[in-house]
């Protein structure tokens, strides 16, 4: 059954680039015209028609000599696309069109690449994978013009850290306790040596510079979805992005507990993460972590999970019904929703549980961290010299906790309830979608805006009865396959990373209260990071004297010849300790993956 967003409350109960025309001063994304869904026949005499042929991912040499093969004129090659624009006949534009290596053949008009801006190394207008047009594809930019940029709203980011990168340092990043292996070096503490958090906390909340909210809808700077919200940066993936699940767990209960501290405004969640773990959701600690912050008010945002080809249950805790689960959507180098679909490497979900809608998640353009651990392993990701693609779950629960973070500026009293509610009740009609694989379709956030703004729908949406879990099953099932090792020894069993026993009997109560941190910076039994923000305005950390589950005191672990001392993040490679185990849910940051 197709999927609308009313049919979607019945259901409760149970990067690709675009090119459009290449017009001399094109103006905002609004105003691009959709690139044709069908073949586009070149106009006049053969050699006389301008079009843009863009290519599969990896294929432009391939388009190339397909154009010069079939009697074609390349002006000018177009790698950013895969594709080249060139001269062609009636002909050749139609038998291009049909060619397994093309995506498209699109009128070109003036031979150029549409408002290129040289800062940010591609077209934000015309690029769908920019923030810009996604932005647009989710009606943010209208909320841009109304006034609404998620101003006041505060975003938890539980991640890999977020470095001080252009697009990040303009205010509005606060270093939360870092919880990771790192965390035991200064050098890297609240550090994003991995890429992911970075990329995310771009999405969300990135920023150029602070402007007029009706400035954030040109495409001049770069910014994210909802630029005037703050990141709230929660490290624990370290270096290679490994995160135990007591880590993940730990950090949610600190964003529960310290949500409303003086100064903090914590309202949307943000977890791009997820396990294989298939322990029921009423049950699991994590979910349970989770549902805890959102019945403390907090909107928690998950992501599907990327493992669609092989398993279509969702990762976990997207599993649990109680928040919000948001799966990836492909516009297909489009403005248009006609042929927008659902990528092969999103989880589909089942009739009793499948993602609350969905959000652009293909080829997004993020910043990166240069020469963070992704960087290094996916070169050919890089865009310009501070951007970088990215596929996936992750990407798209970016998106829609930045959404959502829009909406809770302009109504401030909605609950985590009605907010999941409203924004699938006006999330946009997939054509190409199903209810397993999109729930309620695309969100839309502009829309949102006027749905709450409608008090009887305000009523509706909160009337929904949650019956929440008990968190007293098991930790070791909460990580599914996923384990961190160490000296060749894997995490696992009923304890976190300090070896101490997890007790769901003692952790749930305190979890539920807002109480699992003690004043002293202790969960668990354990003193994880310091007590308060520091004069530089970071969380403040903390040396770890207690054992780590091999029997090894983290005081004698030994960082000589790992070169954190004295290299930069943004100088230097990292040669990390090998934390096994990855658990972030994004599909991919290597070309050879999108296609």
């Amino acid at each position: 059954m197709q999927s609308t967003g009313r049919g979607w409350l019945r259901s409760l109960a149970v990067g690709v680039v675009a090119v459009g025309l290449a017009t001399q001063g094109a103006g905002v994304a609004q105003a691009r015209p959709s690139e044709p869904a069908g073949p586009a026949a070149a106009p006049g005499a053969p050699g006389g028609g301008a079009v843009v042929v863009r290519g599969l991912p990896g294929h432009h040499a391939a388009v190339r000599a397909d154009v010069v093969r079939l009697g074609g004129h390349v002006t000018r090659d177009l790698p950013i696309v895969d594709g080249v624009a060139a001269t062609v006949s009636a002909a050749a534009a139609a038998a291009l069109a049909a060619d397994p290596d093309v995506v498209s053949v699109t009128e070109d008009v003036s031979g150029h690449v549409m408002a290129y801006n040289g800062d940010l190394g591609y077209d934000p207008t015309a690029d769908t994978g920019s923030i810009l047009d996604v932005a647009t594809i989710i009606g943010a930019t209208k909320a841009y013009q109304a006034g609404w940029t998620g101003k006041g709203i505060d975003v938890a980011l539980i991640d890999t850290g977020v470095a001080p990168v252009k697009g990040l340092t303009s205010g509005n990043v606060v270093n939360g306790p870092d919880l990771s292996f790192d965390s035991q070096h200064a050098d890297v503490r609240y550090k994003d040596a991995y890429g992911h958090g970075t990329h995310m906390a771009s999405i969300i909340a990135g920023r150029d510079q602070v402007e007029s909210p009706a400035d954030y809808a040109k495409p001049d700077r770069f910014h994210g979805i909802a630029p005037d919200a703050r990141i709230i940066s929660l490290k624990v993936g370290a270096s290679d992005g490994a995160a135990d699940v007591s880590q993940v767990i730990a950090a949610i209960d600190w964003v529960t507990q310290h949500a409303h501290d003086p100064g903090m405004n914590i309202r949307v969640l943000n977890l791009s993460y997820g396990t294989d773990g298939k322990q029921d959701s009423h049950l699991d600690p994590l979910a349970y972590a989770a549902e805890a912050a959102w019945r403390k008010g907090i909107v928690v945002v998950v992501a599907g999970g990327n493992d669609g080809t092989a398993d279509v249950d969702l990762a976990n805790p997207a599993l649990d019904g109680n928040l919000l689960a948001v799966g990836a959507s492909d516009p297909m180098g489009t403005l248009a929703l006609s042929d927008d679909t659902v990528p092969a490497f999103a989880n589909r979900g089942t009739s009793k549980r499948h993602v609350d809608m969905v959000a652009p998640g293909v080829h997004i353009l993020g910043l990166r961290v240069p020469n963070g651990a992704v960087d290094q392993a996916y070169p050919s990701a890089r865009v310009g010299t501070r951007f970088f693609r990215g596929s996936g779950t992750s990407q798209s629960t970016a998106v829609v906790s930045g959404a959502a973070a829009l909406l809770l500026q302009r109504y401030p009293g909605l609950s985590p309830q009605q907010v999941k509610m409203i924004l699938g009740y006006s999330a946009q009609f997939m054509a190409k979608g199903t209810t397993t694989n999109a729930g309620a379709g695309i969100v839309n956030v502009s829309a949102a805006m006027s749905a709450a703004g409608n008090s009887f729908i305000r009523t509706l949406m909160s009337t929904t009865t949650a019956t929440f879990g008990t968190g007293l099953g098991s930790l070791e099932l909460a990580r599914g396959s996923s384990h961190v090792g160490l000296d060749g020894v894997a995490l696992s069993g009923e304890r976190d990373i300090f070896g101490a026993p997890f007790v769901p009997l003692v952790w749930a109560p305190k979890t539920l209260l807002g109480t699992a941190w003690t004043a002293d910076g202790s969960w668990n039994g354990n003193a994880w990071t310091g007590a308060g923000f520091d004069a530089a305005g970071d969380w403040s950390g903390r040396s770890w004297v207690a054992a780590s589950w091999t029997g090894t005191a983290w005081s004698g672990r030994s960082w000589v010849g790992r070169s954190w001392v004295n290299n930069s993040w943004d100088g230097r490679s990292w040669v990390a300790d090998s934390w096994q185990g990855r658990s972030w849910v994004d599909a991919g940051w290597s070309s050879a993956t999108w296609s």
